[in-house]
């Protein structure tokens, strides 16, 4: 994807990730402004060596990523979540909490990546576009497709129910439409050809999406959701004589999509809350060290001290 130059400049003064990717409005390809803040994902294979006490409030409390959003360097704010690598890896294929593989089915820009971590995240991408479309209509257009998948991580979020704006979804789509575009239209094709969507373009550059929405069709899109959603979603489970689950029969449409939707709600509430409780803890731990002396960070957060 291309960005505006400068990203990543933060790695300059941390120790070395495994995996990095920047996020957030310092994608869009219309700002401008050098001063906002840039919202940083790491991947380390040892946490511990990062914030050794720290992380056990983002393991044991939270969804084990801990976000430092007050890293002052070289006249800019920075904001960082430290995660362990396999943590990441097993939320991207499982949506076990659905936090960062949430995140990461949005635009990024990956800086570092040594475990392949962006290959890894096709299987994210195109389990988001099949959980989108079975959510979505039998015709529908392109940015409606990106903002039901973009949508998907913020459905029972607590923080949409009080402080984020309700419009977030449309401005996350219309800042970044070509980064969606970029980052789904081989899985749009990948689904067109195997017969799963119809796709023509309409006067407005865009794609009119159209979807076979049989029970053959619904089937096909299900099995690409993550096998702990499957597992969890309750459309009915075919059982072999020696009690093992041999796979799940989709008795209609809407039945599937309202159940996968449960469970994803439930799972973006959990997380949601989990982190929000995490976050209250330890920023609210560095809101009161940066009252005392703002003008360095708190060396207790991290490994090192940061430098101008």
């Amino acid at each position: 994807m291309e960005t505006r130059t400068g990203l990543g400049s933060l790695l300059k003064i941390l120790p070395p990730v495994d995996f990095c990717c920047v996020y957030g409005s310092s994608l869009h390809p219309n700002n401008n402004d050098k001063s906002s803040m840039e919202d940083y994902i790491l991947g380390v294979s040892n946490p511990q060596q990062w914030h050794s006490e720290i992380t056990k409030v983002a393991d044991n409390i939270g969804v084990g990523v801990h976000f430092n959003p007050f890293v002052s360097w070289n006249n800019k704010m920075y904001k960082y979540g430290v995660v362990q690598t396999d943590n990441l890896t097993r939320d991207m294929l499982n949506w076990e909490s659905f936090y960062l593989s949430g995140r990461l089915q949005k635009p990024v820009r990956i800086i570092v990546d040594k475990m392949d971590i962006q290959n890894v995240n096709l299987a994210n991408l195109r389990a988001a576009s099949s959980a989108a479309l079975l959510l979505l209509p039998s015709k529908f257009t392109e940015r409606e497709l990106y903002a039901k998948i973009c949508s998907l991580s913020y459905m029972g979020d607590l923080r949409m129910l009080f402080a984020e704006d309700k419009n977030k979804v449309k401005k996350i789509v219309d800042g970044q439409f070509e980064l969606f575009r970029n980052m789904y239209n081989p899985l749009v094709e990948e689904f067109a050809n195997k017969q799963l969507l119809k796709l023509s373009s309409s006067s407005d550059h865009q794609m009119n999406i159209s979807q076979e929405c049989s029970l053959s069709a619904t089937t096909s899109i299900v099995s690409s959701l993550p096998e702990s959603v499957r597992n969890r979603m309750g459309t009915g489970i075919l059982e072999t004589k020696a009690g093992q689950n041999s796979g799940i029969i989709i008795r209609s449409r809407e039945e599937a999509a309202a159940c996968m939707q449960k469970v994803l709600r439930r799972r973006v509430m959990t997380s949601s809350a989990r982190q929000a409780v995490a976050g209250f803890i330890t920023v609210g731990a560095v809101h009161g060290i940066r009252k005392t002396d703002d003008t360095k960070f708190a060396p207790m957060l991290m490994s090192i001290e940061l430098g101008s």
